[in-house]
């Protein structure tokens, strides 16, 4: 199974799980879930080797559809990937503490320490 309840996710990024929003800058900087490093799905390919390696890596979108691509795309490359079915829609209803603003860098590349 590639995709995760959004309580599951929720525990695992408590305990400092690494979540890659794959949603566009627009999207990210209206709202996203703290400590997410965006890599819209359209780079995915591209960027694939600054993603960390090792321990799952958590896809988030607005809704789950593409961020189930990306976990597929992962999967398909041996890679462990869970996505966060309901997104970061989900994330927001649920009342969860969302970041706000474009990312940090221009890049925003995965942090080399979240491995």
């Amino acid at each position: 199974m590639l995709e995760v309840a959004l309580s599951e996710f929720a525990r695992a990024h408590a305990e400092g799980a690494a979540v890659v929003d794959v949603r566009e800058p627009h999207e990210y900087a209206r709202g996203h879930v703290p400590g997410a490093h965006l890599v819209p799905l359209s780079q995915l390919r591209a960027r694939i080797n600054e993603l960390p390696e090792g321990s799952p890596l958590y896809f988030i979108c607005a809704t789950g559809s593409r961020s189930l691509a990306a976990a597929r795309h992962l999967a398909a490359l041996g890679r462990p990937a869970l996505s966060v079915r309901s997104g970061t829609m989900g994330w927001v209803m649920s009342g969860r503490e969302v970041s706000a603003g474009p990312p940090s860098r221009p890049a925003d590349l995965v942090e080399p320490s979240l491995t």
